[in-house]
């Protein structure tokens, strides 16, 4: 089938479109440098600048993995509009799509599968979160729901949505381990804060998985949790990640410090989720890393 994929050169679309191609899927990317693009996308991908270019070449599926960073910068209140306007304005964009396609009387995509994260939950402190679990208002479920409410209205022209919460995104190369390994392999890492804050995480093959099951499931939409069944502690992270390595992990970070640093972005790092993803099992989805001692010693060799 065609899939077109927003973010496809970021550190989950590349993996994502490498398996996609190996199963012999017609990639299309959308990217602002489709030159660069090409140089780091499966051979035959094409690639356009924008979502409605692709108009003329009607995708059977999509994969909407686009967004600024959201730990790039301090959240002023001109980077929490450029945070939601990064998700929101091409998210849109690919219910544009669907709608011109479902009026030109041909077929709108069949699916779309939109990214979210854990964040949509806010701070849930040490209680278990499933899907059901009502939401904390704060900056970062506002964010998340904007998202995947632009997402939800593809389903206005007959595709079915289906939105996924990720956890932390673990793998060589990049995500979450690419800042964290530099001083924890110095023996200079330590907790945020109290570390009771939990950090759900997900292998980076298994988040590929997820989304490739979710596009082929015909009976699965709405909200997913895209997260391992065992989720950790920061302080239970930094002991596993320092174990991992065979060092020391002896300078734990006060919450002041966060604090100043990165002001109200901090949350990120003190605040967290017991995120378990309860419908993806429920659905009869397998995760090949479980634990994270598992995948920390995939990824570590």
């Amino acid at each position: 089938m065609r899939v077109l994929i927003t973010g496809g050169t970021g550190f989950v679309g590349q993996r994502l479109a490498l398996r996609l191609a190996e199963a012999g899927h017609r990639l299309l990317v959308v990217s602002r440098d489709p030159e660069a693009a090409r140089r780091r996308l499966p051979e035959g991908a094409e690639v356009r600048r924008s979502v409605l270019d692709f108009v003329d070449t009607p995708p059977d599926a999509l994969v909407n993995l686009a967004g600024e960073s959201i730990a790039a910068r301090r959240w002023s209140d001109e980077q929490k509009k450029r945070l939601i306007d990064s998700r929101a304005n091409i998210t849109r964009d690919l219910v544009i799509l669907c709608e011109q396609l479902h009026q030109a009387g041909g077929r709108a995509p069949r699916v779309m599968v939109s990214g979210s994260a854990m964040g949509y939950y806010g701070d849930q402190g040490d209680r278990e979160v499933t899907e059901e679990t009502p939401p904390h208002d704060e900056f970062a479920h506002r964010l998340c729901k904007r998202w995947e409410d632009t997402a939800r209205e593809a389903a206005d022209f007959g595709t079915r949505v289906a939105l996924l919460r990720t956890g932390l995104v673990l793998d060589a190369g990049g995500g979450s381990l690419q800042k964290m390994l530099p001083p924890f392999r110095l023996g200079l890492g330590g907790r945020f804060g109290s570390g009771r804050q939990y950090m759900p995480w997900i292998h980076r093959e298994d988040l590929v998985r997820a989304i490739l099951f979710l596009l082929e499931r015909d009976d699965l939409e709405g909200p997913f949790n895209g997260s391992a069944p065992h989720p950790v502690t920061n302080a239970e992270f930094t002991r596993t990640l320092a174990k991992a390595l065979k060092r020391p992990a002896p300078f734990p970070v006060p919450a002041i410090v966060l604090e100043t640093a990165f002001g109200e972005m901090s949350r990120l790092l003190l605040t967290g989720a017991d995120m378990r993803p309860a419908r993806l099992l429920e659905a009869g989805f397998a995760f090949r890393f479980e634990t994270l001692e598992a995948a920390l010693a995939d990824i570590l060799g």
